[in-house]
């Protein structure tokens, strides 16, 4: 197989009709669409359909990326609204405890002892349980920044707002949260 060297050759070549450049590129990204779709979908077999989607977008759109705008950003720009979409099509509200536990399974380094496991769950659950209550506005961003890494200008640049909305709502989000579990504490 081929090696591409950087986005813009790997782009260049699937324009090209380069099937070796399409794998590639799936295999480049793969887990982390599916890794974010899983964390809005909370159902594996749902995140891998829209990773599914979500590539076939991609590379049926890949003519109008922009190279002034991040590869990364765009291509999950594409998982954030396909995610939507199939959200509001099936009107399903999320199951953030599920999805905690499925990002967290997937990121797993070590097998943790049964104690241990017990006890991230208990506190995976209370925390998840605080983050389910979030509206979409504010969940959307704080699962992006604290559970897949997004710089604020790249969240800003996937979910299509200025940064300061995003500073904006991460704030409230944090804030929600540290209120709803010091109740949860008391």
């Amino acid at each position: 197989m081929m090696d591409f060297t950087d986005t813009h050759q790997l782009i260049t070549a699937i324009l090209d009709g380069s099937q070796e450049a399409t794998e590639q590129l799936i295999q480049n990204h793969q887990a982390g669409v599916y890794r974010l779709a899983l964390s809005i979908l909370d159902d594996p077999a749902e995140a891998s359909e829209a990773a599914q989607d979500v590539f076939l977008a991609a590379v049926n759109g890949l003519d109008s990326y922009q190279h002034l705008t991040s590869f990364k950003a765009w291509l999950y720009t594409i998982t954030v609204n396909t995610c939507r979409s199939r959200l509001r099509k099936a009107k399903a509200r999320l199951n953030l405890k599920n999805r905690l536990q499925n990002v967290s399974r997937i990121e797993a380094q070590g097998v943790p002892t049964p104690e241990e496991q017990a006890m991230r769950d208990e506190k995976d659950a209370v925390l998840w349980k605080a983050i389910g209550r979030l509206s979409d506005r504010h969940r959307i961003p704080l699962v992006l920044r604290y559970f897949n890494d997004f710089s604020i200008s790249e969240i800003a640049e996937i979910l299509g707002l200025p940064e300061g909305t995003i500073h904006s709502r991460l704030h409230i989000a944090r804030e929600r949260l540290r209120l709803a579990l010091e109740k949860e504490r008391d």
